[in-house]
């Protein structure tokens, strides 16, 4: 019918055209991934903008800014909806622990989304097993989540989390670089770096180590970090104490301590630990500092309450929340717009990954020797 009426004399060109094509098209509208390409910087970092979040540069935030104007950037009302609206909601996989850091990593994460408006759908798992990962992830996606956050702190959840294919955006939280996720976590192997680099600097001739579990990714980063400091600084690399996060194993470890005089400064994985290790050493007639300094890890609240006070690298967890759902709505934002993020199935991209800054926290439980040490050449 439409080569029939493009025939009649009376018709015009562009008529005929337009018959026979449709409408002209209309250019494509800019989309996040256009503004981070001409200003130069990750999809994130211009979600991070758009949100209005503190932690961008001045003259990041400038560019971005003039890049949404340059282009005429709007956000997407549908991908904005599917985030933050009725529409849809994002889900949490965590694990099911009474542990301080990943019980605080998904407060922080209900704390971020709630300031931020936004709806949580929360799955707990109680093994840490590719199964039970796996199992967990396909519930979520049941409930036609928009986009997911894992808290990943052990080894197996990241190998799930490496194959999986949900078809909406995935960040792991916690987890490790590698993959082909994108991770938001804090610099574990910086922090415990601190803390060693701490004691050293007061004039120990080396720093003892209490470890974590070494299937979690944060107790072999500070594993690392402690080594990586004795080794930069020319000194014995003592061998490392097994522990389980546990105050209980710290306590073990610290009765071991005890027993060797020239343990004078002692790094503990996390709080509890250092715990454990006061008390030991308390029993065997051992004052902390006077005799022993000790530093642990988490800055968990209680950690400025204990006798004395513990020295102790922070991490902040509300931080970590906010930027692990900055980086999730932004991929979603960039999914909804259709910017085709990365090759994965889910959009994410391991280049998208953030790592947060460690703080070294000093309080009453390091200080110089008791007896003058000699520093090795």
């Amino acid at each position: 019918m439409a080569g029939a009426w493009c025939a009649a004399p009376a018709t015009t060109h562009t008529a005929c055209v337009s018959a026979l094509t449709g409408p002209p098209s209309t250019p494509r509208a800019p989309s996040i991934t256009d503004v981070a390409a001409r200003s130069g910087v990750s999809i994130q970092t211009v979600s991070r903008v758009l949100n209005g979040a503190p932690r961008v540069a001045d003259g990041t935030r400038q560019r971005v800014l003039a890049a949404i104007s340059d282009l005429g950037y709007r956000r997407n009302p549908a991908a904005r909806a599917l985030a933050t609206g009725r529409a849809g909601v994002v889900g949490v996989l965590s694990p099911s622990s009474a542990l301080y850091g990943p019980a605080s990593m998904t407060a922080a994460l209900g704390l971020a989304a709630a300031q931020a408006g936004v709806h949580l759908a929360v799955e707990h798992v109680v093994e840490l097993d590719r199964a039970s990962v796996e199992g967990g992830l396909a519930r979520l996606v049941d409930q036609l989540v928009v986009g997911v956050v894992v808290v990943a702190p052990v080894t197996p959840v990241l190998s799930a989390l490496s194959g999986a294919r949900l078809g909406v955006p995935l960040v792991s939280v916690d987890g490790a670089a590698g993959g082909g996720v994108v991770d938001v976590s804090v610099d574990q192997e910086a922090g415990a770096r601190l803390a060693t680099e701490h004691l050293l600097g007061l004039g120990h001739r080396t720093v003892w180590h209490v470890r974590g579990p070494l299937a979690w990714h944060d107790a072999a980063a500070r594993e690392r970090g402690w080594r990586a400091a004795l080794e930069a600084a020319g000194r014995e690399v003592p061998p490392a104490l097994d522990g389980d996060w546990t105050a209980g194993s710290g306590y073990r470890a610290g009765q071991v301590l005890a027993r060797i005089p020239e343990a004078t400064a002692v790094f503990a994985a996390n709080d509890p630990q250092a715990l454990g290790v006061v008390r030991a050493l308390a029993e065997r007639g051992l004052r902390v500092p006077q005799d022993v300094s000790v530093v642990g890890f988490d800055d968990t609240p209680e950690s400025a309450h204990f006798l004395p006070p513990l020295t102790t690298v922070r991490q902040e967890f509300a931080a970590l929340g906010r930027t692990a759902l900055e980086v999730v709505l932004g991929l979603v934002e960039a999914r909804g717009a259709g910017a085709g993020v990365g090759e994965r199935a889910d959009g994410a991209t391991a280049a998208g990954s953030v790592q947060l800054p460690a703080e070294l926290v000093q309080r009453a439980s390091t200080a110089v020797p008791r007896v003058e040490t000699v520093t090795p050449s």
